[in-house]
């Protein structure tokens, strides 16, 4: 076979997308190479801001506070993320940086592998990800974890091990709020009472962590100051006149920007919400893993559109949904030529692969890297309405054992 033929045959069909070797080595490979940039390059300011929460703990210096001569910005995660970056904070920066992005990569590939999805699917997943996920290692950020979480959630719901799938919901949480989304899997949970006790006492566990490094009445001063960061970030997000594109890359910050710069963000938060439940009225396929798996796919993208906080590299929560939801769809020239849209002005609009022109003055401008995961999430919304889950064929998941699976 030449070359052309070969070329043809195993990339242009999309046979690569299902090859282990090469979702193990891009997943790792791209995300290896930005952290050893970013390191040559001295772009480090996140892992120094994460790894000073943990030195100000010791110190009992307020975590929320700017600390302009020891790096720009603020650090905005729970008093427990001092207790969790504690390993990499105690090394050098430069290894700490690089240890902290390998956990964080390792972490979400490991969740994902853990997806009751075929292996070649999911194969196709981290793949398709991959690039999201070198985005999310540029800026050293801690979403790949809380997507893993999330996802660790779900699995070990469907496992029925609600003390794993606390365990890992409560973590996130108290790390960065974006966890609490997880809880809607109480719903799918056949061992309720346990789900609730276990997220109370992981509840208690993670508020009380940080006493391993501090003390109590620093711990609850800084629980008061982590609210406050919140509500401060929160409101510099929605703040057109700073002209700062970074945040708020959300479905409110689509509607702002274009159409309606006195949004109020509440009617929309409200919308979005009620549409979201609606989506857990059919009670009676809560046990069945094909609309377990659309809802995942409605939760995680859903965490990220309707958050002023959402910036790019939030988004490594936010495209696993988009590409597990494309995965279970029956393939059509219509949906593919969709999808590679969504993939390349969600994962690609921040790279060279467009020109500066268009990512400065068109994409950040009007929080675009949104547009396709919001119109993803609507279609989800109008799939579970219609069951278009029941037609799934079986091909692209795996049940967990027969009671997973319910024919409706």
């Amino acid at each position: 076979m030449n070359k052309q033929g070969w070329f043809e045959k195993y990339f242009l069909s999309g046979v690569f997308l299902f090859n282990k070797r090469v979702a193990v080595f891009l997943w790792f490979g791209l995300s290896s190479l930005t952290v050893i940039q970013s390191i040559l390059l001295n772009k480090l300011n996140n892992f120094i801001i994460y790894r000073n929460v943990f030195i100000h703990a010791t110190q009992k210096a307020n975590l929320y506070l700017p600390y302009p001569a020891l790096y720009n910005d603020v650090n905005l995660y729970g008093p427990v993320f001092s207790i969790l970056i504690a390993p990499f904070a105690i090394l050098p920066v430069a290894l700490g940086a690089a240890c902290w992005v390998l956990a964080n990569v390792t972490f979400l590939y490991y969740a994902l592998s853990k997806l009751p999805l075929s292996d070649k699917y999911k194969n196709a997943l981290v793949i398709l990800c991959a690039h999201e996920m070198m985005n999310h290692s540029s800026w050293l950020q801690t979403n790949a974890f809380v997507c893993g979480c999330i996802v660790f959630g779900f699995v070990f719901t469907n496992q029925k091990k609600e003390i794993w799938a606390l365990f890992f919901i409560m973590l996130a949480t108290f790390t960065k709020i974006y966890g609490i989304a997880g809880l809607v899997f109480f719903l799918f949970s056949s061992k309720k009472p346990q789900f609730i006790l276990w997220a109370v006492i992981w509840s208690g566990v993670f508020f009380l962590a940080p006493l391993l490094i501090t003390d109590h009445t620093f711990l609850i001063n800084s629980y008061h100051d982590w609210y406050l960061a919140l509500q401060l970030k929160s409101a510099k997000n929605i703040d057109l006149s700073h002209q700062y594109y970074l945040q708020d890359i959300s479905v409110m910050g689509m509607i702002r920007r274009i159409f309606f710069s006195k949004l109020d963000n509440a009617f929309v938060l409200w919308t979005g919400g009620v549409l979201m439940l609606s989506q857990f009225v059919y009670f009676r396929y809560y046990s069945d893993l094909r609309y377990r798996l659309y809802v995942l796919c409605s939760v995680l993208i859903f965490t990220v559109i309707f958050s002023t906080g959402s910036e790019s590299p939030t988004y490594i929560i936010a495209l696993p949904g988009v590409v597990i939801w494309y995965i279970l769809q029956q393939k059509t020239k219509a949906l593919n030529t969709f999808f590679v849209f969504a993939l390349l002005l969600t994962s690609f609009s921040y790279s060279d692969l467009f020109t500066p022109y268009f990512r400065k003055y068109i994409v950040m401008p009007y929080s675009l890297k949104a547009l396709a995961p919001t119109i993803v999430w609507i279609i989800i919304l109008v799939q579970v309405h219609l069951k278009q889950f029941l037609k799934l064929p079986g091909l692209f998941y795996l049940p967990v054992n027969k009671k997973d699976y319910v024919s409706g």
